[in-house]
């Protein structure tokens, strides 16, 4: 047992979880990265899955070839359906933890859908306590396709504004990698990445290559292309230091961004 390791055991059986001396000792111990070959994709509810068939079936067969030469955690999001859903039961005044079981109900009905598509190519959709079983599919398909939302459900911690929850599907895949300490964090969106103002509206907009998290916030984008969230979450991350978002609806991009190409915009930690 490293020296490392015995003072944190002993901190643990003294002192306050929360004790400094605790605390930088826990920070100090070694990291290991449980699946840090795997790469996770996220697909878009509303960029990409309510898109239908023209976007989804290149996807796939993008999918099914590039599992031939990467591990693939591929999480779905919620969408147009979740939107709706939110809209309702806020207006009803329910909390935030109902409103994140509806955005979830969508998440497991696309990862359903996307299951479904892939189930020829041996790909399953696994759910909550399925996660466990995610090293096996990766040894025997090298792919598996999960609901991005967080299961936090009725836990979910609320926003300082509204009632819509703000851990969605973009920090549930970001959470994934990040535990699993996956060697990258794909998001595949609509848009080629980050723009200084919302391209489908703004005719001024420009792209953004790469920025950083503080970058953002100082500029205001720091709700523009994840939710909002995430960057904290990047910022505080051990493993997943940077996340890339691509537009997938161009052939060979999310390809492209699994072999380590710079195709979107590109978010780091520093």
């Amino acid at each position: 047992m490293s020296q490392t390791t015995a003072e944190l055991e002993a901190l643990l059986m003294q002192r306050s979880l929360t004790d400094p001396a605790l605390l930088q000792a826990a920070e100090n111990a070694a990291d290991f990265r449980i699946l840090p070959d795997a790469s996770v994709i996220k697909i878009g509810g509303q960029s990409v899955i309510d898109r239908g068939r023209a976007a989804v079936y290149p996807l796939v067969d993008e999918i099914v070839a590039a599992r031939r030469v990467h591990k693939l955690l591929i999480g779905t999001g919620a969408g147009t359906r979740a939107r709706h859903l939110y809209s309702i039961a806020a207006g009803l005044g329910l909390p935030a933890g109902v409103l994140s079981q509806l955005g979830a109900s969508v998440a497991d009905q696309n990862a359903a859908m996307l299951g479904q598509l892939l189930a020829k190519h041996g790909i399953s959709a696994v759910e909550g306590a399925g996660l466990s079983a995610v090293p096996l599919y990766l040894a025997e398909v090298s792919a598996v396709v999960f609901s991005g939302m967080p299961p936090y459900n009725l836990w979910m911690r609320p926003a300082a504004e509204s009632v819509i929850p703000p851990y969605r599907t973009d920090a549930g895949c970001f959470l994934l990698a990040e535990q699993f300490g996956c060697k990258a964090m794909i998001y595949v969106k609509d848009e080629n990445g980050l723009y200084t103002a919302n391209p489908k509206t703004a005719t001024d907009a420009k792209f953004i290559a790469r920025i950083s998290v503080d970058e953002m916030k100082a500029q205001g984008l720091h709700d523009s292309i994840l939710e909002f969230p995430v960057l904290d979450l990047l910022k505080a991350a051990r493993h997943i230091r940077q996340v890339q978002v691509v537009n997938g609806l161009v052939p060979g991009n999310l390809t492209r961004a699994l072999a380590g190409e710079h195709v979107g915009t590109i978010i780091t930690a520093d």
